[in-house]
């Protein structure tokens, strides 16, 4: 083995464990020899220096931001300071009523920001929480109970089951130790340790000589000394990383933000256009003031930002009932517009409960059925399942060492089957169950008398026990290559061949054990290494591996049909990795996957290429999750990255979607992400996609609903100013305007929100899953919401300007002008609600006839439309309301007129869903462009 050269005894060598010196490989003596240290440990003043040199074995802590700074934040956009700017005004020029409800939306809107916001969890500070408070340490010579932060490079630390790992270590001596490791490195089980040194170029997850920080022991005794603490660690290099991780912008957060931007520039320049004409109209300064005010009420959505925060809020709620928890509200859209998910293998994709299904002896191959811990399963061998009457002898005994070699046990109360130990030793003790071998009683009968537990060094376990007949059995299991060299006894097969079906199952992705076992004379009571060094009988093989998740197969074929490239990232080894991928149907058999080291080497430009048309990714770091992450986004892909590692952290938050798992998550990966499964199953990813996509196409739903009525509102504004004409009544010519201001927050704010707010209930479309993904930079303000703005905005306009006219020319010779301005005002009042509900049944879909989501599929739209319907009921005929705004009650044919007149949107919008559809289009554009296909499909190109 290459051995790189030492650094300097005494110099600062304390590097991260990827850094300049790796510790892995070098053996322990040199280790103490570059760290100035030895096994008796640092002096306390050696250890006083190292910490005033190093500092505090602690991480980092990143100060969030202040509740001032979110506060702003909410306030600083540019609907809200046009709202906050005309309330001013109306105030300063005496229109107090106006200007306090301006200001009212106001404080909502901010308020439901703040809170959102201020909930975000701190990751950092979750990561921090991960190392322990003290550590055994030895210094001069004697062992002592320190705090952890006080622990430095060259301190001798002691280690025990049940310890959290304090700093990066490596080991100097070792026994049975084995460290769970799933949070840095994502392996499924326990890794085991041993003082050995490794290759240089060994992974993370292969490097057996060193301990992480913040992982832990979960079985033996070590001794190490630590190489690396604080922000050294590896735990701190993904702190680090995670600092640097960019929170994206979602689609829905940007392209709302230049909505913003256009309409609040539109609103301005036509603001300042209406205030000249009505000066040269001959309107005084505050009058044409007021209307400019009006104008940016009636077009300002002042209701949108409601809107969309409850919509979202609603996707919220379903998808916690299909099992996802968000976190952060605009996570729920952005997931409908996820092009590529980047998931994890182990419980995700993956049940997370190791499972025989191959069984070889030298008689033959047979197979087990069944999945999981719970007992229910067939043995086969090329036929119908074999009953327990029927078991050949060689299965039998096979299965017999599995469990009697095996310190596991399995527990089925109230139906629910949880295993006790080792997840390999389980899979075997399963194994027998299904066959009906009771295992208890078999560990009854054969009695344990001594055993020889499982070391990394020596890669098997021997177990001791009483025949019954006053004799003693030994069975022996462990790494294959291992047993056999142990084995005198073969069967008929030979040893070339017992590697070659070792070999065949490990191609498979399984994890293969070799068991066998040999008769001892007399009734010895104590189990010698020597007794199991030769002569045993190969009994057979047990392959096993984390089977795929039924569910999660299903779940990425949806995906796929969605036109969503489904990734595995994982840190478990190729050849399993490579298996599993095969059988989700990431990839086609045979297609190689990718190793983290390849990655490590290639640059950026190259990086993009792989993570592009590469499906399986294994033995990957952190860095190389979130270069892989960085590489999809630059090709303009709207990532999801799923995870429960923190190892996972900075992927987690780089992504545009963030997705934790909520069993085996660690806190670290809960608070990097948008969304947390309560299941840790793919399946709940893909349910939630399907939300996502439901939660845009009602939001687009509301923006072509609300959009219509501020532009229609500020035509009649305009219009009323630039044509209508004034009215003498003998205290001077008086303007006539359709609508007063606080008549345009009523049906801002009451009646659009009223009628807009259903359409978020609103059922999915039956093609959600079928259409590509949108792209990420497709305007939500697309041709399809503009043309339908102004066409619905100039019937609407038309329709209640004319009504206007036709009430106060009716009405002004019977009941003077300031009744027949309050009757007219409050008819156009009501033709523009009956717009408004018709039309919001026009938008319950946006492609075809409400018959294609069904009449009957969301009764809020009727709870909708009757609470409206009693509100302006109360807006013409309750007193104080009338006081308020102005209004006067209508007769019952004024009432019809108004209502027939507003249904005439509804073959108008008809005529255009029909002329669209004629076209092929859509209600959200895309520009054409390659993206990566599916497995097994070919290359095609997105829809316009």
């Amino acid at each position: 083995m290459h051995e790189p050269p030492p650094a300097a005894p005494g110099k600062d060598a304390t590097t991260s464990s990827r850094g300049a010196v790796p510790w892995h490989a070098l053996p322990p003596e040199r280790v103490f020899e570059q760290l100035g240290s030895e096994a008796g440990g640092l002096t306390d003043e050696q250890a006083r220096e190292r910490l005033s040199r190093h500092g505090p074995n602690v991480l980092q802590r990143q100060k969030g931001e202040g509740a001032l700074k979110l506060l702003w934040r909410q306030v600083n956009s540019p609907f809200i300071w046009v709202l906050i700017v005309s309330a001013v005004l109306a105030v300063a020029l005496g229109k107090l009523t106006d200007g306090l409800v301006v200001a009212a939306v106001v404080v909502l809107n901010t308020l439901i920001g703040f809170v959102q916001e201020f909930r975000a969890g701190r990751a950092i500070e979750a990561l921090s929480r991960m190392v322990p408070e003290n550590a055994t340490v030895v210094r001069g010579g004697s062992k002592r109970a320190v705090p952890a932060a006080e622990l430095v490079p060259g301190d001798v630390v002691e280690v025990a089951s049940g310890d959290k790992v304090p700093a990066d270590m490596r080991l100097v001596t070792s026994r049975n130790l084995q460290v769970e490791e799933a949070a840095l490195t994502g392996e499924s089980v326990p890794a085991a340790k041993q003082p050995a040194a490794v290759e240089v170029d060994a992974e993370l997850g292969d490097r057996r000589s060193v301990v992480f920080g913040g992982t832990l022991v979960t079985s033996g005794v070590a001794t190490a000394v630590v190489v690396a603490t604080g922000g050294a660690t590896e735990l701190g290099r993904i702190s680090e990383m995670l600092r640097q991780a960019t929170d994206l912008e979602t689609p829905l957060t940007k392209a709302l933000a230049s909505i913003a931007k256009v309409i609040t520039l539109a609103i301005l320049i036509v603001s300042v256009v209406l205030l000249g004409v009505g000066l040269w109209r001959g309107y005084d300064f505050s009058e044409a003031v007021v209307l400019a005010i009006t104008l940016a009420v009636a077009a300002i959505p002042e209701g949108l930002p409601a809107i969309v925060t409850i919509a979202l809020a609603i996707g919220v709620q379903r998808m916690a009932a299909r099992r996802a928890v968000i976190r952060k509200l605009p996570a729920v859209e952005t997931l409908g517009s996820t092009t590529v998910i980047c998931s994890d293998k182990t419980g995700t994709l993956t049940r997370n409960e190791m499972t025989v299904q191959a069984l070889w002896t030298p008689v033959g191959r047979y197979t087990m059925t069944g999945v999981g811990y719970a007992p229910r399963g067939e043995l086969r061998r090329e036929g119908p399942p074999l009953s327990e009457l029927m078991m050949p002898d060689d299965v039998r005994d096979l299965l017999l060492g599995g469990v009697l070699c095996n310190d596991a046990s399995l527990d089925g109360r109230d139906g629910e089957w949880r295993m006790t130990g080792d997840p390999t030793e389980g899979a075997l003790v399963v194994a027998a169950e299904k066959v009906g071998l009771g295992v208890e009683e078999l560990r009854g009968r054969y009695r344990r008398v001594d055993a020889i537990p499982f070391e990394s060094e020596h890669q098997f376990m021997a177990t001791l026990h009483d025949d019954g007949r006053g004799g003693r059995l030994v069975f022996l299991k462990g790494a294959p290559e291992v047993v056999l060299a142990r084995c005198s006894r073969n069967g008929r097969v030979s040893e070339a061949q017992v590697l070659a079906e070792v070999e065949r199952l490990a191609r498979r992705g399984m994890r293969v054990l070799a068991v066998a076992s040999r008769e001892m004379p007399g009734a010895r009571n104590s189990l010698r290494p020597e007794d199991v060094e030769e002569g045993l009988g190969l009994l057979g093989l047990e392959g096993m591996m984390d089977p795929p998740r039924e569910e999660a197969i299903e779940a990425v074929k949806a995906c796929h049909q969605a036109g969503i490239v489904v990734k595995m990232i994982t840190g478990d080894h190729l050849a399993t990795a490579e298996a599993i991928g095969a059988r989700l149907g990431l990839q086609e058999p045979g297609t190689p996957g990718v190793v983290g080291a390849k990655l490590e080497a290639l640059s950026d430009a190259e990086l993009e290429e792989v993570a592009e048309r590469t499906h399986v990714f294994a033995r990957v770091a952190p860095e190389h999750k979130l270069r892989l992450v960085r590489a999809l986004q630059s090709r303009r892909h709207v990532v999801a990255m799923t995870g429960d590692g923190v190892n996972d952290a900075p992927a987690l938050k780089q992504a545009n979607i963030g997705v934790a798992m909520g069993i085996t998550g660690t806190a670290v990966s809960k608070e990097a992400a948008d969304i947390v499964l309560t299941d840790d199953n793919f399946a709940s990813i893909a349910a939630a996609v399907e939300e996502g996509r439901r939660v845009y196409d009602n939001l687009i739903k509301s923006l072509a609903f609300v959009l219509p009525t501020n532009l229609g509102l500020a035509l009649i504004l305009l219009c009323a100013v630039a044509f209508f004409p004034f009215q003498d009544f003998g205290g001077g010519p008086v303007p006539l305007m359709a609508m007063r201001p606080t008549q345009l927050l009523w049906i801002n704010l009451v009646a659009t929100v009223t009628l807009a707010l259903p359409l978020a209930f609103e059922a999915r479309e039956p093609d959600v899953m079928r259409r590509k993904p949108r792209s990420p930079d497709a305007p939500v303000l697309s041709r399809f919401v503009v043309m339908r703005t102004g066409l619905v905005a100039l019937l609407m306009a038309a329709g209640a300007m004319g009504l206007f006219f036709w009430e106060y020319t009716y009405e002004l010779p019977h009941v003077g002008h300031a009744r027949a301005l309050a009757e007219a005002q409050t008819m156009a009042v009501n033709t523009v609600i009956s717009f408004q509900i018709f039309y919001m049944v026009m938008c319950r879909t946006l492609t075809g006839s409400v018959r294609k989501v069904g009449l009957f599929s969301n009764p809020s739209v009727f709870m909708g439309v009757g609470v409206l319907v009693l509100l302006q009921l109360a807006f013409m005929y309750v007193p104080f309301m009338r006081d308020i705004f102005g209004t006067a009650p209508l007769s019952l044919a004024s009432i019809v007129l108004s209502v027939l007149v507003g249904a005439v949107v509804l073959p108008a919008v008809g005529f255009e869903k029909w002329l669209r559809g004629r076209k092929d289009g859509g209600p959200v554009e895309q520009p054409r462009e390659e993206r990566t296909p599916p497995p097994g499909r070919p290359r095609e190109r997105l829809p316009a």
